[in-house]
């Protein structure tokens, strides 16, 4: 089963969870007291947006993300609902593009300005009507700029064309209200969970349903497609009310590869997967923990490595896109997550310990940037085409040597816990310390060689100098 702690050879065995400190927090924010299953954060690069509490209509608050500390309680807001805002999510395409949805059956995109807002924002850009009752979700599609998806409390999707401003598809084939929607890497399949509990794959052109769940013994709440592995990965609960997981073939809904009960709390689970590094993290609405696995293509499938830890509950989280992670530091995934009852966003980075001052490609591989792969004409015709991917290496910013030897000491040690001491065999533990210094031989080898290859160019410019002394 995937609780096995049995030694497997992984770079991720050892990743670890810090929570930012009080300077990198956002304070001071009136963050919503709905009740619904949702996010109620976005965050990219630039800007991380929350869904606050407001009278007399809906709205949410834009932050630059470089102007953390504690925010002025009449900071502008972007407040041009006449209901309350249900679900914010940014374009992947473009970091000043968010859309939103809300009670009063509409949803609007909105443009921020690069340094964020300096008076609340009521003029969308764009508003999109066609749901008869409250809107509770909206998904961009992952390679294709112009099209937006919708789920209302009228149990319909429908498919924006935000190039035209209209909705050009129905999908009615849901007998109750949608909860979750999910596309798969290149955006050709839609998984969706529904309130009667089940599990369907849609082809989003069509609206046609592929694959529909008949497991009885599962009851399906949030539903995550994982990247190219032909998976999906569902939340929920079981007969007997505990939380349970399972993993199912998209092409086979019949019955899951795997099942499992996680424990008896109430909280929705959240899942969040990165196609990066096949990591899946669990996170309870409620809890103060995030537990997150290593995903296989083969049994067990599900690899449990450890949990973050914290006391206080959140009420959501959001993930930072790939782009704007730390490569420097390693940080493979960032969550922003929501404290309500201090008013209080905070980051939580995801670690891989690693003493190198080298960029670190095996854990870095390409990963979509912010360029679509397809218009909205060319998705609809029937095209499909995986994400634009970028190398993270630009981003890479060699660290000094005295931020790096304490970034080191802080690396190793996780709250009082030495790494290298809390590793399970002796072996191991001479293992790792060897990987360490022979890396710190590597690179003594490389900066010796940088300064050989600039002492070459030196003497090359001096030679060439000699050469056009003696010509003239």
């Amino acid at each position: 089963m995937s609780w096995s702690s049995a030694y497997r050879s992984s770079k991720f065995r050892h990743v670890y969870g810090k929570a930012g400190s009080r300077e990198q927090c956002y304070e001071g924010i009136p963050i919503t007291h709905s009740v619904h299953d949702n996010q109620f954060c976005a965050v990219n690069p630039k800007f991380l947006a929350v869904v606050t509490e407001s009278a007399g209509g809906g709205a949410f608050i834009v932050i630059p993300l470089h102007k953390p500390g504690r925010v002025d309680p009449h900071y502008p807001r972007v407040c041009g609902h006449q209901g309350s805002v249900m679900d914010i999510k940014w374009s992947p395409f473009m970091d000043n593009i968010i859309a939103s949805s809300s009670e009063d059956c509409t949803v609007r995109i909105w443009q921020i300005p690069d340094n964020g807002l300096r008076r609340n924002l009521t003029e969308a850009l764009m508003i999109l009507i066609g749901h008869s009752r409250r809107v509770g979700l909206i998904e961009w599609h992952p390679t294709c700029s112009g099209i937006l998806f919708s789920a209302g409390y009228d149990c319909k999707i429908l498919m924006w064309n935000l190039e035209e401003g209209v909705a050009v598809k129905m999908i009615d084939s849901h007998p109750d209200v949608v909860l979750c929607m999910s596309f798969n890497t290149d955006g050709s399949l839609l998984a969706t969970s529904c309130k009667d509990k089940k599990l369907r794959i849609i082809d989003p052109r069509s609206g046609k349903v592929l694959q529909e769940s008949c497991c009885k013994s599962l009851r399906v709440n949030r539903v995550v497609f994982l990247g190219n592995l032909r998976r999906v990965f569902t939340t929920g609960v079981s007969r007997w009310n505990s939380r349970q997981i399972a993993l199912w073939d998209q092409d086979d809904l019949s019955c899951p590869l795997l099942e499992e009960e996680i424990d008896g709390l109430a909280g929705a689970l959240f899942p969040y997967y990165d196609p990066d590094t096949h990591m899946l993290y669990l996170a309870g609405k409620g809890d103060g923990n995030i537990r997150y696995y290593e995903v296989g293509a083969e049994k067990p499938f599900l690899q449990f490595l450890t949990e973050f830890r914290s006391a206080a509950p959140q009420k959501s989280l959001c993930v930072m896109p790939k782009r704007g992670v730390d490569v420097s530091e390693c940080e493979i995934f960032r969550f922003y997550k929501l404290v309500t009852f201090r008013g209080l966003v905070e980051p939580v980075s995801m670690i891989v310990p690693r003493r190198s001052e080298a960029y670190q490609e095996d854990i870095f591989p390409m990963t979509a940037g912010a360029e679509s792969a397809l218009s909205a004409a060319e998705w609809l015709s029937g095209i499909d085409r995986g994400p634009v991917l970028i190398s993270l290496k630009e981003a890479y910013k060699r660290p000094n040597p005295v931020s790096l030897r304490a970034s080191r000491r802080d690396r190793r040690m996780i709250k009082g816990i030495d790494l290298l001491e809390n590793i399970s065999m002796n072996t191991d533990r001479e293992l790792l310390t060897t990987v360490y210094r022979q890396q710190e031989e590597l690179r003594k080898l490389k900066e010796e060689l940088r300064e050989k290859e600039e002492r070459i160019q030196t003497l090359e410019l001096e030679l060439n100098n000699l050469r056009n002394t003696h010509t003239h």
